[in-house]
């Protein structure tokens, strides 16, 4: 079944209190996705010729420290990290691809969940509120940030199984629903470069997104060719540097809600996310038309 939850600041005055705001909205999706969740956020900028990525061990209590030491040896460049719960946000004034071949080398076990300038993906095993305390959600910052909470009915409970998933600079995606097409066409994309760490189907829709969008493709181009190229039926919530995007499949029988003020825009797959927003009862509401992007997207970094 799964939940989906995404919200998007218009008002800079609210990012200090984005985690604040979102995490109600997250715990609202329990019933739709009680094994696993997780959550894209976007926020705190790394400066150019710096990348920052996020890191999740496979195994409890991964020696974290032990790893950046001998990651700075290796790499000679300036680093910076700081560890939450599971996790390790790094910024790392270093190219993205020596970066991960170092670490493939030093930390196999070690997962890289996203890269890029802007976002943090943490997830894991558990009820929504159980992920939420585990990362200090309620205290994060941000410009905006998308979420996820997983009822896992074709595949085992798993951390990494569990969204958002990314699969390119700063790009991240949610999915409520299946695609049946995922098995062959993780096979041509792996032959066009891109790489994939689940068999999840999920990730094989990421990875179709950031593909097109490498062949120099907008957002807004590689959403509408994602119609015809993904069988199945999908809610597509999508995290992108800049803003957030959402797309129902032609047929759109999974749920899904839009409100937007002038202080914000919020989806989720039920109404209930959406009630403890500020000034949500003079939003506008609506349910996305199937097949229509939904785009929102601040001026390029």
């Amino acid at each position: 079944m799964c939940g989906i939850v995404g919200l998007y600041l218009k008002n800079p005055a609210l990012e200090s209190q984005l985690g604040k705001l979102f995490e109600p909205m997250l715990e609202a999706m329990t019933d739709r996705g009680p094994d696993s969740a997780g959550f894209a956020i976007y926020g705190d900028e790394v400066g150019d010729s710096w990348v920052k990525l996020t890191l999740q061990a496979t195994t409890e209590g991964y020696e974290f420290k032990a790893l950046i030491a001998a990651l700075e040896g290796k790499l000679g460049a300036s680093l910076d990290w700081f560890q939450n719960a599971s996790a390790v946000v790094l910024k790392v004034k270093a190219e993205e691809s020596v970066v991960r071949a170092v670490l493939g080398e030093l930390a196999p076990s070690v997962r890289i969940m996203s890269a890029g300038k802007s976002i943090e993906i943490l997830k894991g095993m558990g009820l929504p509120k159980e992920i939420s305390e585990r990362f200090g959600l309620g205290s994060m910052k941000g410009s905006h940030i998308i979420g996820h909470t997983r009822m896992a009915t074709e595949s085992a409970v798993t951390m990494e199984g569990s969204h958002p998933f990314s699969t390119g600079a700063d790009l991240c995606l949610v999915h409520n629903g299946s695609l049946s097409n995922h098995f062959r066409l993780r096979q041509e994309l792996r032959r066009e470069g891109i790489n994939f760490d689940t068999d999840n189907d999920t990730e094989v829709a990421a990875g179709y997104l950031a593909w097109r969008l490498q062949q120099g493709d907008s957002l807004k181009t590689a959403l509408d060719s994602s119609l015809e190229a993904l069988d199945g039926f999908f809610t597509f919530a999508v995290g992108t540097r800049n803003g957030f995007a959402v797309i129902r499949d032609p047929i759109a029988c999974k749920p899904a809600i839009l409100a937007e003020t002038d202080d914000y825009v919020a989806m989720a797959s039920e109404y209930q996310a959406l009630s403890s927003l500020p000034g949500i009862e003079k939003a506008k509401v609506w349910e996305p038309v199937p097949a229509t992007m939904y785009i929102w997207e601040r001026e390029s970094a």
